[in-house]
């Protein structure tokens, strides 16, 4: 199996026991592996049916628990009222690449103004005669240029 899927299995005392390590573990413990990015599989030790939705349904409950809202109550009440009947199609196949999409995008904008931060700091830094072209850009540079002959001509005068 891959390297990356923590394999557990749960006994009816409510116990997770990790056969990597052939420790008993948390729950705790499970979801800071999730959040490090591994997959779980998690089978009960009695009839080796896979619960690991349970297992991860659990978590989300304790998240929950803790005070950190994941859904709104109006989609609480939605969930509860409908079941299966409409939602697990939604959830199946539209949320989790909704979640996955928005994750993508995400990035991509983090990379896209890190990437204008670069541009803002090399700005700076080009010899005036070669940004002609650029002058009607030059307040949104400013924004993102490091003012480091401010701080030295101040250093200076002190």
């Amino acid at each position: 199996m891959n390297d990356n899927v923590l394999l557990l299995k749960k006994y009816t005392n409510r116990r997770l026991y990790e056969t990597e390590k052939s420790v008993y573990v948390t729950l705790d413990y499970v979801t800071d592996a999730i959040k490090q990015g591994r997959q779980i599989k998690v089978t009960d030790a009695k009839t080796g049916e896979d619960v690991t939705s349970a297992i991860l349904t659990q978590i989300v409950f304790e998240e929950v628990r803790k005070k950190k809202y994941l859904l709104p109550d109006p989609l609480l009440y939605l969930i509860i009222q409908y079941g299966e009947n409409v939602l697990t199609d939604f959830f199946e196949k539209y949320l989790e690449q909704t979640i996955k999409n928005y994750l993508l995008f995400r990035n991509m904008a983090d990379d896209q103004f890190k990437k204008w931060l670069e541009y803002g700091e090399n700005y700076s830094k080009m010899d005036p005669r070669n940004l002609t072209g650029l002058s009607p850009f030059k307040s949104l540079f400013d924004l993102f240029a490091i003012p480091a002959k401010k701080n030295q001509k101040e250093e200076k005068k002190s």
